[in-house]
């Protein structure tokens, strides 16, 4: 019997011991960095260049709709151009996100980062300083000129001085860091140089894909790492706990042109355009309703286009808004 107990403790004193190891490694590993390229592009002071950043940054790129003070959400989605100094904070099991000040200050926003520090961050989700970034942003396969374009409006703005708290990883948030769970996400494929704007399924694969980041909600997630587990557009993530959602959870809904599960299936190119034109309907949507407003008809056209064009895919969703109190489905 007393073997039995010496036995016994030696196993739960060697678990103890791996454990704390366990926590030792993650919390360590978990704050490590990446080597990323630090892409070969600069701002410029055309002020098309800079005209075109504005676009993308209010416009289908949406920037503006994480990059901003809480309390002024509602102000951006009427359409009100404010400076973008940081400040909406998303609670997800990975940690506690807070979007960073993009103006031009040097303490406390991106006056002391390179353009190729800025570039990066957009093409790989890596950090000025080489921590990984969550794969919140889309833009790994944007052309070289929009990312210009982009830094480029970026520095144009007057710097403005905001100091906020930083993302805070939690302990399974870093957990999946030290594991390569999360980590710098590379292009699908070589960017493009430029891309030609234009009303094609091609340039609205782009706008989908690289910019708006359509298939980034209408696609089931693994909320702790972000990976895409599901039928591309064909719905499904489950969006809750969003703190502008008024208590309110939503599943995104299938947009492929499945002829029963599809729900822009029966959809003019027209009915589409209006759509997303008027703006929003449920108060608490995640879906940037304001920034996709501003859209022009030509881009709206092309994402219809491509939309169109995809492969149908199976996935209905009875209910994709509920109340507070309602149960969700899972």
């Amino acid at each position: 019997m007393k073997s039995f107990l010496t036995i016994l403790k030696w196993i739960s004193g060697g678990l103890g011991i791996l454990v704390i190891c366990f926590i030792i490694f993650a919390n360590v590993r978990g704050g490590r960095t990446f080597d990323a390229p630090l892409p070969d592009l600069a701002a410029s002071q055309d002020s098309s260049v800079i005209a075109r950043g504005k676009y993308l940054v209010y416009g289908p790129g949406h920037c503006a709709t994480c990059h901003m003070p809480m309390d002024k959400h509602a102000e951006v989605e009427a359409g009100a151009e404010l400076p973008l100094i940081g400040g909406f904070e998303l609670a997800i099991p990975p940690g506690i996100f807070r979007a960073p000040n993009l103006t031009p200050d040097v303490e406390t926003g991106i006056g002391s980062f390179s353009d190729g520090h800025l570039a990066r961050a957009l093409r790989y989700s890596v950090r000025e300083d080489g921590r990984s970034l969550f794969p919140f942003m889309p833009f790994q396969d944007m052309s070289d000129e929009d990312i210009v374009a982009i830094i480029s409006f970026l520095r144009s703005q007057p710097p403005v001085h905001n100091p906020m708290e930083t993302t805070e990883l939690s302990f399974l948030g870093k957990t999946a860091v030290a594991f390569n769970l999360i980590g710098p996400v590379h292009p699908t494929k070589t960017p493009p140089r430029a891309v030609k704007i234009d009303s094609t399924i091609e340039y609205g694969e782009y706008v989908a894909n690289a910019i708006a980041n359509c298939r980034g909600c209408h696609t089931t997630r693994d909320l702790k790492t972000g990976a895409f587990i599901g039928i591309d557009f064909a719905g499904g993530m489950i969006m809750k706990d969003d703190p502008i959602a008024n208590g309110y959870s939503f599943i995104s809904p299938n947009i492929t042109p499945h002829l029963t599960d599809g729900v822009m299936t029966h959809w003019s190119e027209s009915t589409f355009i209006n759509r997303f034109k008027a703006g929003r309907i449920h108060q608490g949507s995640p879906m940037p309703w304001g920034a996709f407003s501003i859209m022009t008809d030509l881009e709206l056209k092309a994402v219809y286009r491509y939309l169109q064009a995809l492969d149908p895919a199976p996935g209905k969703f009875t209910k994709t808004v509920f109340a507070p109190g309602d149960v969700l489905p899972g």
